[in-house]
């Protein structure tokens, strides 16, 4: 049987998948993607989209609680577990779909099965009807990552959950331990702490959220504390001894350990490449603690082969893979796209509260030798926030001060994940204070206190 021809095979249909086939194809490449489980790929199914909506049933229920601030009443307050879980499934059901329609209107032809490649240009795919061969001048990886187990930690589902059993949960958890307070550990502890759960976080490095700024990190932890979080800091889940209904886990710190009973545990450790069983290493490709080497066009070194998304490393992050898949389609179709920035794509964190940042902490601006104007603007001198009942926040900035250029911005508040955009694409722009400084700002919105933090960094704020 002759192998099915193409310009470009795409293996993954994550957002960098499923983006890079559409662009693709609209560039007149003849374009297949390849799915092993569900089109959307991890991000629709069972990160992003999913995960988003568990965390806005958790803020409504957060809202109610509060209704007499209101001045609204709300009786026997509560919630079904199952019901938020079937709703969060609902949405990732129909977002999955439309991939599905997106791919059927452009004419990309979806091979659902288990792909590997044998050779360089060939594809094969084992199917539930047996294995299809498939041919193309160009490749891109798109096959992501899933969750790291730490050995003594693994997940068997009942007691110990990664982020797909957190999704949809056997039970609601009465005592609660998180492993690791990156993105995913701390979105996790927002939504089951919220819900009622005793929830204990420990991270083993110096902070919670450590890959933001300090300032930003220790306003969330204090939110985090009030909100009845345990936070354990420079400490280390040694093993985990399993019982019917309760895990004894062995946590030290200072040297010390200590154990501690919870009925469940949720380990959020970080994430591996899934580069298994592609066949890669055969290639030639280099492969670096489970992820594809790639320069910054997303290429592997081996001729047709690029690598997009988590499988090609950090910024482990959606937006990331979508916008390398639309670069690498352009440049197979004779393009010459700019190479992706990673200090100008946005972080964010779901918690609540939530977090956002973009470009530089204000340590890392002062180790890389700039000599840093910082602003800052609390949310309580925001009239929007205090009318939303949301008082408690903060927006810093930090500029070059011999050059005004914006080197970072990181907030803490409600929305500021929608916020955080403009600062993006005022780096994007390579902008400096004077034109955010002449920016108008809506009135009133949160909006404004991005422009009071600019202006606090060179002495100008007016509403403090």
């Amino acid at each position: 049987m002759a192998a099915s021809s193409f310009d470009v095979i795409v293996i993954g249909s994550g957002p960098g998948g499923y983006v890079a086939a559409i662009r693709a194809a609209q560039l007149g490449q003849k374009v297949a993607i390849v799915e092993r489980e569900n089109l959307g790929g991890i991000c629709l199914n069972w990160g992003c989209i999913p995960t988003k909506a568990l965390l806005r049933s958790a803020e409504v229920f957060h809202l109610m609680e509060r209704a007499s601030e209101f001045g609204l009443s709300a009786d026997k307050i509560g919630y079904d577990i199952d019901a938020v879980v079937s709703r969060s499934r609902a949405v990732a059901k129909q977002l999955s779909g439309g991939v599905g329609f997106l791919m059927k209107k452009n004419k990309v032809t979806v091979v659902m099965g288990e792909a590997s490649i044998p050779a360089k240009g060939k594809v094969s795919v084992k199917t539930e009807q047996g294995t299809e061969e498939l041919t193309a001048k160009n490749i891109i990886l798109a096959t992501g990552a899933r969750a790291r187990e730490l050995p003594g930690l693994e997940a068997d589902g009942d007691l110990v959950w990664t982020y797909r059993h957190a999704l949809q949960p056997p039970r609601m958890p009465k005592k609660l331990l998180v492993i690791g307070s990156g993105a995913i550990g701390i979105e996790f502890a927002s939504f089951f702490n919220t819900l009622g759960a005793d929830t204990t976080v420990v991270e083993v490095m110096d902070r919670v959220l450590p890959v933001e700024d300090e300032e930003i990190s220790a306003f969330a932890k204090k939110k985090f504390v009030k909100q009845g979080m345990k936070i354990m800091e420079q400490a280390m889940v040694k093993k985990l001894d399993r019982a019917k209904g309760k895990v004894t886990a062995h946590i030290e710190t200072g040297g010390k350990v200590e154990t501690h009973e919870f009925d469940t545990v949720i380990s959020a450790v970080g994430i591996v490449g899934n580069v298994e069983n592609l066949g890669l290493e055969a290639l030639g490709v280099n492969i670096d603690r489970t992820h594809v080497v790639t320069d910054e066009y997303c290429r592997t070194g081996v001729d047709g082969l690029y690598a997009i998304g988590d499988i090609a490393g950090a910024p482990w992050l959606a937006h990331k893979a979508s916008h390398e898949g639309v670069m690498v389609a352009e440049l197979i179709a004779g393009g010459k796209p700019h190479p992706i920035k990673p200090g100008s794509i946005a972080g964010c964190t779901y918690c609540h509260p939530q977090v956002a940042s973009v470009g530089m902490t204000e340590a890392k601006a002062k180790e890389a030798g700039h000599d840093v104007k910082v602003g800052r603007f609390p949310f309580i001198g925001n009239g929007k926030a205090i009318a939303l009942g949301e008082p408690e926040g903060l927006v810093k900035t930090v500029f070059d001060a011999k050059t005004g250029e914006l080197l970072g911005a990181h907030m803490v508040g409600a929305e500021v994940t929608e916020l955080i955009q403009g600062y993006v694409v005022g780096r994007q722009l390579e902008t400096t204070e004077a034109e955010l400084m002449e920016t108008v700002f809506p009135h009133p919105t949160l909006s404004e206190m991005m422009h009071e933090s600019v202006l606090d960094a060179f002495d100008r704020v007016i509403h403090i």
